[in-house]
This record gives structure tokens, sequence and C-alpha cells, in this order.
């Protein structure tokens, strides 16, 4: 074998490797159909994302799924594949989602949730999260209401007592 093929090869791998141990989430899907324009396009949106694909052959992404140490995920490599990498839990799988609801031939196969396993169904699931800034938001809003509904509560209390009180001479 070409010595340059093999170590693009062993670069692939290393690629996957790393991409596995140090992102979030990773999704598998099928792109079959779609043209260079439409990968362009999800690729620059996932990119907006925080997220980023690679096109690997299987057997490439199968070796570095066994050097890491993942089983499970065998029978979805088949075919061309993608691998989408993304650092936060739901933003690059809901892009994947958004995507394919507008591009039937891009299609959700499987992929890791932090370390776990989960098929198309639970990648559509992940897809419908909030963002993790809108998950902070709602959580100020709920520590913010306490002190929020006793300070309206004194006003209404304040905006009675001096309507009653009477006047000074």
């Amino acid at each position: 074998m070409n010595q340059n093929a093999l170590e693009a090869k062993k670069a692939a791998v290393a690629e996957i490797v790393d991409g596995l141990k140090t992102c979030k989430t990773m999704a598998i899907v099928g792109y079959q159909g779609l043209s260079v324009a439409e990968l362009n396009e999800l690729r620059r949106t996932l990119a907006g994302k925080g997220s980023r694909m690679g096109i690997y052959k299987n057997t490439l992404a199968h070796r570095a799924l066994k050097e890491v140490g993942i089983d499970g995920l065998d029978e979805y490599l088949e075919g061309p594949n993608a691998f989408v990498f993304s650092d936060e839990v739901s933003a690059g799988v809901n892009a994947l989602y958004k995507f394919s609801r507008f591009h039937e031939h891009l299609t959700l196969r499987a992929g890791l949730v932090e370390g776990k396993l989960v098929d198309a169904q639970g990648l559509k699931e992940v897809a419908k999260l909030p963002s993790k800034e809108v998950l902070l938001s709602m959580f100020c809003m709920v520590l913010n209401e306490p002190m929020a509904s006793l300070a309206r509560a004194i006003d209404a209390i304040a905006t009675k007592d001096a309507g009653t009180a009477p006047a000074a001479n």
C-alpha cells in the first residue's frame, strides 16, 4: 500500500478519535442525494453552531470507534455517512434536524450523546431540547421570580396604604 495513503488513513482515524473524545454529541447522518451546494450549506450552518462535519470511510470510522471502545454503532456504518461532532449537546443535532426537514435526502441514523448510544428517534428528541443559553435564561427566571413577586406584593401594599392614609395638615 502506498505510504501516503496509509498516513492519510491514520490521520483520518486520529481525527475521528479526537472528535469522539472531545465532543459532547456525535451524529451519524446519511447524505446520499444531497448536492454539493446543499452539503456546503449544511457545513456552514453547523459551523455557526459550533459543530463540524466530516465524511470518512466506514471502515476508518469503525476502527476509530473500536479504538475509543464504543460498540453498537456498527449496524449504522453502511452506505455513505457523514459524522457530525458538536461541542454542545443539542446545537449540532438541532441544526441537522432542521436541515433534514427541508432536505429529505439527509437522514439521521444514530449517534452518541455524552457517551450514550442513541438511535435516530433519540437524536430527534435531543434536537428538540433548548440550547444551553435558553436553559440558563430559564433557570435565572426561576431564581428571580420569588424576589420579583415579593417586590410586587410590597409595592401593592405601599400603594394601597398611600391611598388610604390621612392627609397631613
